[in-house]
């Protein structure tokens, strides 16, 4: 049987996403726990994440669009799913047909849910409500109602019965990841105002507000459910030492290796010149697979039991790694980031140098050239 020695691979260990939806889901036992699996999971595949991630005791899911919400219910999800952001044009009506909860943060958007609601109820020939979570605004200054106009959006819910019913309110946080970041306080604080004018008006909402780095720092802010993102799929955005498990590897193969004397010089405007005779392993992926141009000369990959550094400039489709007087076999496997445990880079790494986060790096990993593997615990 002939070796498999893949392109661009990224391998995506389930295991991994489930224990890290049940380790959060323990830090908030108060509270139900919502995946967030928008961006096709962060790159690592939005339908096999969700059902990992009910699995490891999620019980509801969290996607941008419709669209990804839509996808999800119609592939046989049926945890509750939340959908927070899309464009004007968006048709409601699926959305309410198939029990999908929606976001509202203005009386526009409230009547074109409340639209939608009528018309998916027209068609079934039932009275169809649509679930709708009321977002305020409480300082991130994206999304979300502005708090002076709150007081005119919740009673308006009142007039759009019985085709709407408000299920929450929710915010989200500007600076969770800073820990005693003097804005937290800030944004629970005006969420409070929030939900004591909601309850005024006679509304029962659940309350959610707590991203992973809440999850893991503010018990005080779980309220009735929490929506883990990044570190369901084991990154952390707070330096806690909790254990979670990064779900994702990249890795390549050497698909050729050659021998250079010393003076001579690599890739595109050789930048780097061999200072002494060595071997060069050549690794098929470039920036159109994810690996940024900008990492040239800055970035290690593990090959054949040893961290090497990656010479000369990243190209479109290939890169070139320094083995010395090694001379790996081709179809070596390459790692360009993976779980750190043997010693190979780690998305994290990439991000450091890069001055960016690892949601930037993981993300970018959906692309149409890299295949995507799901393995189970020692599989």
């Amino acid at each position: 049987m002939t070796a498999s020695f893949p392109r661009a691979e990224v391998v995506i260990d389930l295991s991994a996403i489930r224990h890290n939806v049940a380790l959060l889901a323990s830090r908030a036992p108060g509270a139900q726990t919502m995946a967030v699996v928008k961006a096709d999971g962060y790159g690592h595949g939005a339908l096999e994440v969700a059902r990992a991630a009910i699995e490891g005791g999620a019980t509801w899911l969290g996607t941008c669009s419709l669209g990804e919400a839509l996808a999800l219910r119609r592939a046989g999800i049926g945890a509750r799913l939340f959908s927070w952001l899309d464009t004007p044009e968006a048709d409601f009506a699926p959305a309410v047909a198939e029990d999908i909860d929606v976001a509202v943060s203005s009386l526009d958007e409230l009547a074109r849910v409340a639209d939608g609601a009528r018309r998916a109820s027209d068609f079934s020939g039932l009275n169809v409500i649509a679930r709708v979570h009321l977002k305020i605004d409480t300082g991130l200054s994206r999304n979300g109602c502005p708090p002076a106009e709150w007081p005119a959006l919740v009673p308006a819910t009142s007039a759009a019965k019985p085709l709407i019913e408000v299920v929450a309110i929710w915010s989200h946080l500007a600076c969770a990841d800073e820990l005693g970041h003097p804005s937290i306080d800030v944004q629970a604080k005006r969420f409070d105002e929030a939900y004591d004018i909601a309850r005024a008006a006679g509304l029962d909402p659940m309350r959610h507000i707590a991203n992973s780095a809440a999850v893991l720092t503010r018990a005080d802010l779980h309220f009735d459910l929490v929506r883990p993102g990044i570190a369901i799929y084991g990154l952390n955005p707070v330096p806690t030492a909790d254990d979670l498990r990064p779900a994702m590897t990249f890795k390549s193969s050497v698909v050729l290796t050659k021998r250079i004397p010393a003076g001579e010089s690599v890739s595109y405007g050789h930048s780097w010149t061999a200072e002494r005779d060595t071997t060069l392993a050549l690794v098929p992926v470039g920036y159109a697979d994810g690996v940024p141009r900008s990492l040239s000369g800055r970035m290690d990959v593990l090959l054949a039991g040893k961290r090497r550094p990656v010479v000369g400039r990243v190209c479109m489709d290939q890169l070139i790694v320094d083995c010395g007087d090694d001379e790996p076999p081709i179809g070596s496997e390459v790692v360009l980031f993976g779980k750190g445990t043997s010693g190979e880079p780690t998305a994290r790494e990439w991000a450091d140098k890069l001055g960016t986060i690892d949601y930037e790096i993981v993300t970018s990993m959906y692309r149409p050239r890299i295949h995507r593997t799901y393995l189970e615990a020692g599989s």
